[in-house]
């Protein structure tokens, strides 16, 4: 009987201890999942200044990755991100006339043996290095001074408005991973349009 009760005890303790295992390694499980974020881009503001016969633009922009793509960077996957602009004539009895478009495409790229992140200017070749993603990111969503247009390929007296918005572009990956960016949401990341008049 005893033999009998020694058992039971032993199984109850066996069966406690491996019910405090599971929950153990369950939360530190749980523990070191990263949080899932979806990452979005904003335009906050933007307008343009005229100096010296050129559209000069300031920005500020709201750049934040989803979990995907800055898992992808940090595995050494750069990322491109780009900023189009539109310069659109107003017109009273036609459609408005897009007279330029534009396109200013920056490269993010982490290196792991300096652990910098580096942002490649891909329009003038101009390169910075940053200690953190989050100083990279400010630097990138801060546009000063960037020449636009010149005035000259306007037409004078005629009104005219900008507008600006933010994308990460995949088309410079390869086709299957383009097919399987188009169908993830965590690689849609596109700002709305941010819209201003031109002054003149």
């Amino acid at each position: 009987m005893s033999i009998r009760k020694d058992q039971g005890l032993s199984m109850m303790i066996r069966g406690a201890m491996i019910a405090v295992v599971v929950v153990l390694f369950g939360s530190a499980s749980l523990a070191q999942d990263p949080v899932e974020r979806a990452g979005y881009f904003e335009v906050r503001s933007a307008s343009t200044e005229l100096v010296g016969g050129v559209h000069m633009l300031d920005a500020r922009l709201q750049l934040v990755l989803s979990s995907e793509a800055l898992n992808a960077l940090n595995s050494g996957v750069p990322l491109t991100i780009e900023m189009q602009m539109q310069v659109i004539r107003s017109r009273r009895f036609y459609l408005d006339a897009l007279d330029a478009e534009l396109a200013f495409r920056f490269e993010l790229e982490y290196r792991p043996i300096s652990q910098r992140y580096i942002v490649r200017n891909l329009n003038t070749g101009n390169q910075d290095s940053f200690a953190t993603l989050y100083s990279a990111l400010n630097n990138l969503g801060r546009i000063q001074r960037l020449p636009v247009i010149d005035e000259s390929l306007l037409i004078p007296d005629r009104a005219y408005r900008v507008r600006l918005r933010a994308l990460l572009a995949t088309e410079q990956y390869s086709a299957p991973l383009r097919l399987l960016f188009f169908w993830r949401d965590e690689w849609q990341l596109k700002s709305e349009w941010y819209e201003w008049k031109l002054e003149r």
